[in-house]
């Protein structure tokens, strides 16, 4: 198989970093002052969320805040419509997190039922889990990011943990059953009866840097919640990575999976999103997308396998398909789901590929490969783009070109260092 030989290069990104995560926790809940609301009563702290650095000690920290000054902390599963939709599955993905009774120091409450607790200006209802009504007040802890499928003043962060992830499954089928145009708007609208409706005693919230670290924990009030959480985001997008150049004729992916975004490919960085009628963004500009394999931490949910060209038989044999299709069909985006073409060895998957840009000359593949598309400091890059890159600020150049290497079953093995 003719193919460019590729180059190790390593990207260096801004890297804020809070050192002491446990005193950052402490220090944000004393300042939203909240002591007061939390003797004698029963609080929910949320939790769901894959893929968030240092979660376990966060709400650990934050459960014993709360017993410090009265309270009877919950580990509150928030989700909508994931672990399957069922309370068996938001407690095994709550387990395969590590966030179990024993390591938060709080019960663990599951639910799947929700309720309406009242209605938008243009008369939507909003969701809630019976299990967050059961509650005296709840905490909403969650990542703030920018998301998959819609850009607005809020995203990926405490408003969607409250609207979608206690919205549970009907609200999270409710809420993108909208269509991608409408879901800011919607977030905030329903975010607003909700934040009304029910006992919020605020927020932390958590920003990571390119490298995956905690680069900020930030306790936020009600009163201030969508406001604040809107001038977090634009931090948080301040800090993403990307791939080091925008015309890419192949991208390989390493892994897919929720752990590393909630599409399983983040959108942000490959550039698409297989929105029917929503068009793509223009840069990053990639030909064809490969994907070599699912996470385990994913537990058999390959959404966004859709968002590939080219995937191996292993990922496609790893594939849940009810968690996958009950994902793509509650966000209504369904392409997302499609698998695509698919080959059991390696080697004929990179041949087919080759075949398919049969108009570009093999040695002039602009080539990428990536271990998946969260961690993008270290990557490889054909010769071609490793000329291009090597007087760029942040891109050390870490190693010589080196043909494609295989295992005995024709695995395309990936080194990163």
């Amino acid at each position: 198989m003719a193919f460019p030989k590729l180059v190790q290069i390593r990207q260096t990104f801004s890297r804020p970093l809070v050192d002491d995560v446990p005193g950052a926790v402490l220090d944000e809940l004393e300042r939203l002052k909240i002591a007061n609301q939390l003797a004698g009563k029963r609080i929910g702290i949320t939790a769901g969320s894959r893929g968030i650095q240092n979660i376990v000690t966060i709400l650990r920290y934050i459960a014993q805040y709360v017993k410090q000054h009265g309270g009877e902390p919950f580990l509150l599963a928030a989700m909508g419509s994931h672990g399957g939709g069922t309370e068996a599955g938001q407690k095994e993905v709550l387990d395969s997190l590590g966030l179990t009774k024993e390591a938060i120091g709080a019960q663990v409450l599951t639910c799947a039922e929700s309720e309406i607790i009242g209605h938008t200006r243009d008369g939507i209802p909003t969701f809630i889990l019976q299990s967050a009504l059961s509650l005296d007040g709840i905490l909403v802890v969650n990542r703030v990011k920018t998301h998959t499928s819609f850009k607005g003043k809020v995203e990926s962060g405490l408003v969607k943990k409250l609207v979608v992830g206690l919205g549970g499954p009907q609200g999270a089928q409710q809420f993108h059953g909208f269509g991608s145009e409408e879901l800011s708007r919607l977030l905030i609208e329903i975010g607003e009866v909700i934040l009304e409706k029910l006992p919020i005693v605020g927020g932390i919230a958590i920003i990571e840097n390119a490298y995956e670290e905690t680069a900020l924990i930030k306790g936020v009030t009600k009163a201030e919640l969508i406001q604040a959480e809107s001038q977090l985001l634009l931090y948080s997008k301040s800090l993403m990575p990307s791939l080091p150049i925008d015309d890419i004729d192949v991208l390989i992916i390493g892994e897919m999976g929720k752990n590393f975004s909630g599409t399983g490919i983040d959108t942000n960085i490959i550039g698409r999103t297989r929105i029917q009628g929503v068009p793509e963004p223009l840069r990053p500009a990639v030909k064809r997308i490969v994907v070599l394999d699912l996470s385990e931490e994913s537990h058999g949910n390959a959404t966004g396998i859709g968002l590939a060209d080219f995937v191996t038989q292993r990922l496609v044999d790893k594939m849940d398909r009810q968690a996958s299709y009950l994902n793509c069909l509650t966000s209504t985006f369904v392409i997302r789901a499609a698998i695509p073409i698919h080959y059991e060895d390696d080697q004929k998957l990179l041949e087919a590929v080759q075949y398919s840009l049969s108009s570009i000359p093999a040695e002039k593949l602009r080539v990428v490969v990536i271990p998946n598309t969260l961690f993008l400091t270290e990557c490889l890059v054909s010769e071609g783009i490793a000329a291009e890159l090597s007087s760029r600020d942040g891109i050390n150049i870490a190693g010589e070109a080196g043909d494609l290497a295989f295992d005995p079953q024709n695995r395309l093995l990936l080194k990163f260092h």
